[in-house]
């Protein structure tokens, strides 16, 4: 088994963790099982053995990537699902009750705020959007139906920093459990359950994978309680993720702290250059002094991702369209945490109903790769030149 790694350092963490030599023969990476059926030659066994009876269940890649996703996170357990959003709807049911009522941020990432609005309120469970820097003032929205909080911090559109301490203490008093879409920070800068989270959701597709080439998403737990509950609520609707795919993410992992690293300092670099755009009404990174939750950053997060937005000041739409249809290394695409630098304009895709969201339009969303700096900056400025330039 693997040597205590809790006083490790990231780096040396996300090389180690879900290494086991003896599960593996040896090998430095863990085996591949393109299995279904487990073969067990005891019929005592068959229906009592505290063992895996089918691969739904994960062989030794899953079991590899799970243990190193908890080593990273400081959980206790964690299930894999098909894609990120598929680990938000899975905690949500895990903590969802008929009758009862989910209070979720309203910068939300939009596939989960419409889960919310459609199957959750197919299956009796009502959804209250509270805004995203209420703190906790939170306490005002409880009532004996809350069965849930779901926080996102920052909102992977709008980058409002969440008082994650404060939101999770009220809840923990009213015996509710808090779940954080923690994907932004990769669990990498954010601990959520040194915050008092009780479920932590990560969309493995983005910096673990890291290479935009597979979809997949986990749910981690520091609770017997909840983890139980997850754990329940995953075998019961049959989720699981085929070996290759985790394979993939797994070996992702053990580069992502340079890849982070690296990523997050260009982005930090590009945020301050746009800053002296003159075509930019404000940057939304919460590295920045300027952000206005960049003090609540400070106090709980020990970094920053490659993800950031701008506003533009207002620009006709035929100039927006040549500005980004002309980049060359820049790309337009849904999400972010590749190797591959991404923008895109999300005002379409933000929903408010708590808290309005107001700001210049166009809002561009960046995910800086592993370019060089300059030559992305570069290709920024020649867009602004494509933007200033009447159609």
């Amino acid at each position: 088994m693997n040597d205590d790694l809790s006083n490790r350092r990231l780096a040396t963490i996300l090389v180690h963790a879900g290494r086991n030599t003896a599960r593996s023969e040896g090998a430095v990476n863990p085996p591949i099982h393109r299995a279904s059926t487990i073969i067990i030659p005891d019929v005592d066994e068959l229906y009592n053995a505290p063992r895996k009876t089918y691969a739904i269940e994960g062989m030794a890649v899953q079991d590899a990537l799970r243990e190193a996703l908890c080593a990273v996170e400081g959980a206790c357990d964690a299930v894999l699902t098909p894609s990120g959003l598929a680990a938000c709807t899975l905690a949500l049911l895990a903590v969802a009750r008929s009758g009862g009522e989910v209070l979720v941020t309203d910068s939300v990432y939009g596939p989960t705020r419409r889960f919310c609005d459609t199957a959750l309120t197919r299956l009796g469970v009502r959804t209250r959007y509270f805004d995203p820097r209420v703190g906790g003032a939170i306490a005002s929205l409880m009532t004996d139906a809350t069965c849930g909080v779901f926080l996102e911090s920052p909102g992977s559109l709008t980058f409002e920093i969440q008082d994650v301490p404060a939101i999770s203490a009220v809840a923990r008093a009213s015996g509710v459990p808090v779940i954080l879409d923690n994907t932004w920070s990769a669990g990498v800068c954010l601990k959520p359950f040194q915050h008092g989270v009780d479920i932590s959701v990560q969309a493995l597709t983005k910096y673990q994978a890291g290479h935009a080439d597979v979809l997949m998403g986990a749910v981690l737990t520091v609770g017997s309680e909840w983890g139980r509950r997850v754990a329940d609520t995953h075998r019961q609707l049959g989720l699981c993720v085929s070996p290759d795919d985790a394979y993939l993410v797994l070996r992702g992992l053990r580069s992502m702290a340079v890849r982070f690293e690296r990523q997050s300092a260009s982005a930090l670099a590009i945020a301050n250059w746009l800053v002296g755009r003159s075509e930019v009404a404000h940057v939304l990174h919460p590295a920045l002094p300027s952000h206005p939750d960049h003090a609540l950053w400070r106090r709980d997060f020990t970094g920053a991702s490659g993800v950031f937005a701008c506003a533009l000041h207002p620009v006709s739409h035929q100039r927006l369209k040549s500005m980004l249809e002309g980049l060359r290394l820049f790309a337009m695409g849904f999400s972010w945490g590749g190797y591959e630098s991404l923008v895109v304009p999300v005002d379409g895709n933000i929903k408010r109903t708590a808290a309005p969201w107001q700001a210049p339009q166009p809002l561009l969303r960046f995910s800086i790769g592993l370019e060089h700096v300059d030559d992305l900056i570069e290709d920024l400025e020649q867009g602004f030149q494509r933007l200033a330039t009447p159609a």
